[in-house]
């Protein structure tokens, strides 16, 4: 079947459901009946959108329709039935050489990742469950806006698996090394009051309000420049890697200087 492009509107495929209007993109997991369950066909829509949204583009919204953000793994991929046309789920990555298993889920890494590069800002709006490849994809967020009956959970220590969909880095990072091993290794789930408080949402609200507080950030993340925004980004995130202080102030230096040369270049033009 051939992939198509995205340039604006609405594109339905795997899924999920894309929808652009001027700097903003929203993308749906839209599989209500089955709690928003994802498989190959999400995460390949999912890098698809990555991969062709226009650099306009500035923000992104991730969220789920109907009750839950995303229930984790559809239960196909684990008891052999066809999943997207192909035979095997999970198993199937047994049964193929390593080399090509691994770049197999690279392929399904690469549908959260692109997620927090900061060309642009990505908001998860989630509400129910977000469990396992859920979570993951909420992590992959650079902000989380929870409704109230929101729990988070990485449930895949339980099933014997472990995260792999690029949620390990971002827990860390958010909550620390103690509270990631203990939610991973429970697999416990975590209410929106608690992930408040320990850093994992940015914000929860009433089920009731989580669109309209969604919309009040989208609004605030437009306002700044967008360059300024980008490279802001690109700074926060090396800094939560760790680099040492003097090359953390060296970024910081040559990211003010490319934002004064545009600035620069935007007098000249007018």
């Amino acid at each position: 079947m051939p992939v198509p492009s995205i340039d604006a509107g609405v594109l339905e495929r795997g899924g999920v459901r894309l929808a652009i209007a001027g700097p903003l993109a929203t993308i749906t997991l839209d599989r209500p009946d089955v709690l928003n369950a994802q498989t190959p066909a999400t995460w390949q829509a999912l890098r698809h959108i990555g991969e062709q949204l226009d650099p306009d583009v500035r923000v992104v919204v991730v969220r789920g329709s109907g009750r839950a953000f995303s229930a984790g793994l559809d239960r196909r991929m684990f008891t052999g039935e066809p999943v997207d046309g192909e035979p095997g789920g999970l198993g199937a990555l047994l049964s193929v050489p390593a080399a090509e298993a691994d770049a197999k889920i690279a392929s399904y890494q690469a549908g959260f990742t692109w997620l927090s590069d900061p060309a642009r800002v990505t908001i998860a709006a989630v509400q129910g469950h977000a469990i396992g490849a859920g979570f993951q994809l909420a992590l992959a967020c650079d902000f989380r806006v929870l409704s109230e009956d929101a729990q988070f959970c990485m449930a895949e220590t339980g099933l014997g698996l472990v995260p792999d969909l690029g949620g390990t880095l971002p827990l860390v990072r958010l909550v620390g090394y103690s509270r990631a091993a203990e939610m991973c290794v429970t697999s416990r789930r975590i209410s929106a009051e608690e992930s408040l408080r320990i850093g994992l949402a940015n914000s929860v609200v009433p089920a009731s309000g989580l669109d309209a507080a969604v919309e009040e950030l989208v609004a605030a993340v437009l306002k700044p420049m967008p360059g300024a925004v980008t490279e802001t980004l690109a700074l926060i995130a090396s800094a939560a890697s760790g680099p040492a202080p003097e090359a953390q102030l060296a970024l910081e230096r040559a990211a003010q200087l490319r934002r004064l040369q545009s600035f620069a270049a935007m007098s000249a033009q007018g």
